[in-house]
């Protein structure tokens, strides 16, 4: 072992140390411990591998894989499971309304799981866009020294000699329902698309996760654009299970790791990478775990001078598979730390801080993925964050790939998804209009849908960028075009967004971060007179709760008073 511990001031003291605690040690032994392996200290591996979908179906291996780190550095390992709901499978139906609400799902188990058997540290396993963040909010909020390790990015399907991802048969829809082609080359596109093991090729929302962990400090060096086939993942994890011990023996936890400066480097490094808008409403959901006041401003405020250099899909040319062969998420902050936009004095799950990890890289002029912030693919971010009539808590669009970024048309109102994409499969849209789907917020939904089946259906019709889309719900990763999500207040709290009207004029200036809507207040406040709040169809059950609990989308859309409240740490009891 490369570590011995004095588990007297351990959590797992309460479940294995001292006469009281023969009952407990006794289920122990029952699973095939020695005396000496129970007088270990506990971590747990905390995996949501399941059956679901690709990006979770080698989570478990991984996390076995970690036993042996774990064992090497002195630990007893602990695996259990979590949930996920995968975005792909639950898009475009009610099924996506538990997407969200999944995050807080995951974080919670993990959560109880270790205060019920007293884990010293842990190591968690995510693949799917919610399991990321819920994961990582689970380690802030229990404060234990803790890795996160993502489960890898799916290989490029190829058709018709390019590279695809899910996100072109979420298209291809699109042109199907247009005419554009036949139901063969649907068929065709859907079964090379996705080829094996792993999440969403693009930089979508869970590739988008896996570079913030890097950047913050959660996850080992280069270590989560490795995509999920290579069997460079099993060395990761085992890496990562003796890393946590040393991280147990120094005491580093992962507050230490998540300051404010370390959650503003992870806001470039989504701008920079020109990420998942979700990017947005997990980084504040995190920091209130940790007791950091930061919303989608201050998330806003770090991408407006964060440059876009990172040549991903959907914006660009590259999917995750590049991204790694070009050096990954350190060869991005290479060249960000060279040009002062990263803090390299935040410390990492190395020990080490990131300047000092990021000094083991070395440039590579050759490869064509990342470019150097010197030579940016646009000078300001892939990200943008907006604010106005419509929105005065805010709004998020991705700009990363797109050539018009300011947008002024007439309301196209639509008070549910579905509604909105029937109209786009009858071609009911037409060119200039700005379509507004309200009411699918984190409390209006309840559960925040993403609309990457509508956005998709658009591009695939070629409405691209020749229609905004504006909602108080959210965007996939895979989102492209004029799409503004996470408006607020949301239509279920009275926001402008419940009182905008078909034919409504509204404005957007994704240069200056602006939103507005076009009408007289004397106007406006005759419909807030007349406005009434709207009940849903989910009067029972999670999402029930979730609505009942869930605050704004600007903050995190959280559902507890965080870190700011608590009274005790777990890491300390």
């Amino acid at each position: 072992m490369t570590n011995r511990f004095d588990k007297s001031t351990l959590p797992s003291r309460h479940v294995s140390v001292g006469p009281e605690r023969a009952p407990h040690r006794s289920y122990y032994y029952a699973m095939g411990l020695s005396e000496e392996e129970i007088a270990r200290p506990f971590v747990g591996l905390a995996s949501a591998g399941n059956d679901s979908a690709p990006c979770n179906t080698r989570l478990d291996a991984q996390a076995d894989a970690a036993r042996a780190g774990v064992m090497q550095g002195g630990g007893m390992p602990r695996r259990f499971n979590t949930i996920t709901v995968t975005d792909g499978i639950a898009m475009g139906h009610q099924g996506m309304k538990s997407s969200l609400v999944s995050r807080e799902v995951i974080a919670d188990p993990v959560e109880l799981s270790v205060r019920g058997h007293c884990y010293d540290a842990l190591v968690t396993f995510a693949g799917c866009d919610k399991s990321l963040p819920g994961m990582m909010m689970a380690m802030l909020r229990l404060n234990v020294p803790s890795i996160f390790v993502y489960g890898g990015s799916i290989l490029p399907g190829r058709f018709n000699d390019k590279d695809v991802t899910v996100v072109d048969v979420f298209e291809i829809v699109g042109r199907y329902a247009a005419g554009n082609c036949p139901i063969e080359e649907v068929h065709a596109l859907e079964k090379a698309a996705c080829p094996g093991h792993g999440a969403c090729g693009g930089q979508y929302t869970a590739n988008t996760m896996a570079c913030v962990a890097e950047a913050i400090g959660l996850s080992l060096p280069n270590s989560n654009m490795t995509p999920a086939p290579y069997s460079t993942r099993e060395q990761i994890a085992v890496a990562a299970g003796a890393q946590v011990m040393e991280l147990l023996a120094r005491n580093i936890r992962p507050r230490d790791l998540c300051t404010r400066e370390a959650f503003i480097n992870a806001a470039r490094v989504v701008a920079a990478t020109g990420g998942s808008t979700n990017g947005a409403l997990h980084l504040p959901a995190m920091a209130h775990e940790a007791g950091i006041d930061f919303d989608l401003f201050d998330v806003a405020e770090a991408f407006k001078s964060t440059p876009y250099i990172a040549d991903l899909k959907p914006g660009g040319k590259y999917v995750a598979k590049d991204m790694y062969e070009a050096g990954g998420v350190y060869m991005l902050m290479k060249t960000m730390l060279a040009n002062d936009l990263l803090d390299g004095n935040c410390l990492t799950v190395t020990g080490k801080t990131l300047g000092e990890n990021i000094d083991q890289v070395t440039w590579n002029p050759d490869q064509k993925v990342i470019y150097d912030v010197k030579t940016p693919i646009t000078p300001t971010g892939g990200v943008v964050g907006l604010r106005g009539t419509l929105a005065p808590d805010g709004a998020i669009v991705k700009v990363a790939g797109m050539h018009r970024l300011q947008f002024e048309g007439p309301a196209r109102v639509f008070e549910c998804e579905e509604d909105t994409f029937t109209a786009v499969e009858n071609r009911e849209i037409v060119e200039g209009q700005v379509i507004v789907i309200r009411y699918e917020g984190p409390k209006g939904g309840p559960g925040m849908r993403e609309m990457l089946s509508t956005t998709a259906a658009l591009y695939g019709l070629g409405l691209g960028e020749k229609v905004a889309l504006i909602t108080d719900g959210r965007f996939s990763g895979g989102t492209r075009g004029f799409c503004i999500g996470h408006v607020g207040p949301e239509a279920a709290d009275g926001g402008p967004i419940a009182l905008v009207e078909d034919g409504d004029i509204i404005r957007i200036d994704a240069e200056a971060g602006t939103i507005d809507l076009d009408v007289p207040e004397d106007v406006l406040a005759e419909r807030r007179s007349k406005w009434q709040p709207r009940s849903n169809d989910y009067q029972s059950g999670a999402l029930w709760r979730y609505s009942k609990t869930v605050g704004p989308a600007y903050k995190g859309a959280v559902t507890h008073p965080g870190a700011a409240a608590e009274t005790h740490v777990y890491a300390d009891i």
